[in-house]
């Protein structure tokens, strides 16, 4: 059973990501616990673990408010989950991938194919990205790395690191369905160069599926210009091109 604590996380986590609170702005616990409907120990506790997580700051009275990422932020984000599942390729192709995680994968791929709508020209987009995320989290136990799977999944909380973060869900039929077949792409070769026991190429291709996320940004971003940006409420600053 859910606990009120766990409740509220869930709540606020997602309203903080998809930008219902802005960067910078306060979260007051009497105001969230009334708005929840939850009593206010579990609210304060669930405000806690987000602070932990980094989604929220302390303030010096001791409230909290919404943490606001730069495009910098961001980039590093992303460039660490490359390098971490990079690293887990590398790794399965070198030690050869464990049978049963990588009977996985494929078997995901395969189920991937499904969420393409040869016929409408269309995706499912929640069955895609819940597939998606399922895939990646294969990479480390492919590896047999007990310590990526625990580094993947700590580093995962942080925001915009998720592999589905930046998955054009709202744009046009046309950047989406290539976004979609290009990733679909990548799941491929991947799992090929691991099968392949071609260590550099498995990583190489690892960190390049990783950069696609921050091209959906910088589209995302395009896109938004002089327009609503609540898909980026947390990212503030200039922005720039990636180093």
């Amino acid at each position: 059973m859910t606990t009120q604590t766990e409740r509220a996380l869930l709540i606020l986590r997602e309203r903080i990501l998809k930008g219902a609170y802005r960067g910078g702005e306060k979260l007051l616990t009497v105001n969230l616990a009334e708005a929840l409907e939850i009593s206010r120990t579990p609210v304060r506790a669930a405000l806690s673990q987000l602070a932990e997580e980094g989604l929220l700051d302390r303030t010096a009275g001791g409230s909290f408010e919404v943490r606001a990422f730069s495009y910098a932020d961001v980039r590093d984000t992303l460039i660490l989950r490359g390098t971490l599942e990079g690293l887990a390729t590398r790794l399965a192709a070198t030690r050869g991938a464990v049978p049963e995680a990588l009977e996985e994968a494929e078997r995901i791929v395969a189920e991937l194919d499904d969420c393409f709508d040869t016929v409408g020209d269309g995706v499912d987009n929640e069955g895609y990205s819940r597939l998606n995320l399922a895939f990646h989290a294969t990479l480390p136990r492919m590896a047999d790395s007990a310590v990526l799977a625990r580094e993947l999944e700590r580093m995962m909380r942080l925001p915009f690191a998720s592999p589905s973060a930046f998955l054009p869900m709202k744009r046009s039929k046309t950047w989406v369905n290539r976004t979609f077949f290009v990733n679909q792409h990548q799941h491929r070769a991947i799992l090929q160069a691991i099968r392949e026991r071609d260590s550099a190429r498995a990583e190489t291709l690892a960190r390049e599926h990783a950069r696609t996320a921050m091209e959906n940004l910088e589209q995302i971003w395009a896109a938004a210009e002089g327009r609503d940006r609540s898909e980026l409420a947390l990212i503030t600053g200039d922005y720039g091109e990636p180093d």
